[in-house]
């Protein structure tokens, strides 16, 4: 065990057990939190690809004729307890996790190789039914029983991350949907959730679809306001599983 002990990705998992240490922690937002997530952040900032004895794929065209059968993302589970998850997703050239949220959870991203272009969204409150029908037309617009789905939303942020950059983090109040796309080849990020995503608990994932960029800031914060309309898992996308290589670790 002494080994498992001292390898980086049981070090994350250990301070994530420490920074998540009940579900209700997760939405926190008070100093001792603050302190152990900046804790976490620090050693996710360090890990590597070569951490977990993961390498880049050899680049297969997402043209060719077996492509349609292989699914555009993997994942490799590491760890789960009822307060967190771990796992690194794998994704290949030219492929995408669509828009989708994490409710009530916070959440860390950091990429192990290749660049990836994250784009942060939060759904807001204000009511949708109240705006006027010029502010709503949507092209094309949205069938009579989607009007319930569509929801305004802020555009948080919009960047691009490599092995280099830090993590990125959402909450359950920022950043909270987003959609990752692999730039320039194949890409890999380790994931933490906390809570992870459980149906029975309310936490289930829900993909969405922009509409519309509205034109106007968000009085709530000054961003850009757009629409997103909540939509079934996009056929083009699922996710399959392969065997994590790395270090074993203990939670």
């Amino acid at each position: 065990m002494p080994g498992n002990k001292s390898s980086l990705i049981q070090k994350i998992a250990s301070q994530a057990c420490v920074t998540f240490p009940n579900s209700s922690s997760a939405i926190g937002d008070n100093k001792v939190f603050l302190e152990q997530q900046a804790g976490l952040v620090s050693l996710l900032s360090d890990i590597r690809a070569a951490d977990l004895k993961i390498a880049p794929p050899k680049q297969v065209s997402i043209s060719s004729p077996q492509s349609s059968a292989v699914p555009p993302v993997t994942y490799m589970h590491i760890c789960e307890t009822d307060v967190f998850s771990m796992g690194v997703f794998l994704l290949k050239s030219g492929t995408s996790i669509p828009l989708h949220d994490h409710p009530g959870m916070n959440g860390m991203l950091k990429v192990l190789y290749g660049k990836v272009n994250i784009r942060c969204y939060d759904k807001l409150d204000k009511d949708v039914g109240a705006e006027s029908e010029t502010e709503r037309q949507f092209e094309p617009p949205p069938t009579p029983f989607q009007g319930d789905d569509v929801r305004r939303a802020v555009l948080r942020s919009s960047g691009e991350f490599s092995e280099e950059s830090g993590p990125c983090i959402l909450s359950p109040l920022k950043d909270n949907l987003h959609e990752i796309d692999a730039v320039d080849g194949p890409a890999a990020f380790l994931d933490i959730l906390a809570p992870p995503y459980d149906p029975d608990d309310g936490r289930d994932c829900h993909y969405y679809k922009v509409l519309q960029t509205a034109g106007k800031k968000s009085e709530q914060s000054g961003e850009d306001e757009t629409w997103v309309l909540e939509i079934p898992q996009p056929d083009d996308f699922w996710c399959g599983g392969e065997p994590y290589p790395g270090p074993k670790v203990s939670v």
